[in-house]
């Protein structure tokens, strides 16, 4: 049976579809190409969630974040950088869309064409995710978490509300910045900081 979980402004909305068994990846590929207004992740139990568009601040948020990233990718040039739409296929299975990641190039070019062509079977060595007014703090926590569980060098969780920036690493607990002027990546991402002032 494939559940359907629909983002609403508070908590997702769970769908049962009892006549359509589990989607397999090639099927949940069918799905998205035949949804691609919509916002579509699936997790590592086949359950799909379709969220609603980010409001506009925090589409324009998102986007600055994503900008400043992409700046330092280009000057640093050791990985490729990708936005909120980009979808990458965890090794637990997930399907998983960040706000903004980023890549080690050996990695990315060790995978084929027609990999990068689909949800590229890859978990980012860097993500970011912004939380916006109608997500779940648990649910962001759980998603980080997710993430450095499947090979993550680091993550970072904004949360525009509180104003604070909490940070994820492999076998650490997660450290909490309160009020941050600049978050630095040091060193899994040399040089990079991301300016706050226009993201909260």
């Amino acid at each position: 049976m494939t559940t359907l979980l629909i983002q609403s402004e508070s908590i997702p909305l769970t769908v049962n579809f009892p006549a359509i068994a589990s989607m397999t990846q090639a099927q949940f590929y069918e799905f998205c190409q035949a949804n691609q207004d919509l916002r579509i992740e699936r997790t590592a139990t086949g359950d799909v969630i379709i969220m609603p568009p980010a409001f506009s601040d925090t589409g324009n948020r998102n986007l600055k974040i994503a900008q400043q990233l992409a700046n330092w990718a280009d000057q640093d040039g050791t990985g490729e950088t990708f936005d909120s739409s980009t979808g990458f296929t965890l090794p637990n299975g997930a399907t998983r869309s960040p706000d903004a990641s980023w890549i080690r190039s050996d990695r990315w070019n060790a995978l084929t064409d027609e990999q990068k062509a689909s949800f590229a079977p890859i978990c980012p060595d860097f993500v970011i995710e912004l939380r916006s007014s109608s997500d779940s703090i648990s649910r962001l926590q759980s998603k980080m978490q997710e993430y450095i569980d499947n090979g993550a060098k680091l993550g970072w969780l904004v949360d525009r509300k509180q104003q604070t920036v909490q940070i994820y690493r492999p076998q650490q607990t997660p450290e909490v910045l309160n009020h941050p002027e600049t978050v630095k990546g040091d060193p899994e991402l040399p040089g990079f900081g991301l300016r706050m002032a226009k993201i909260w």
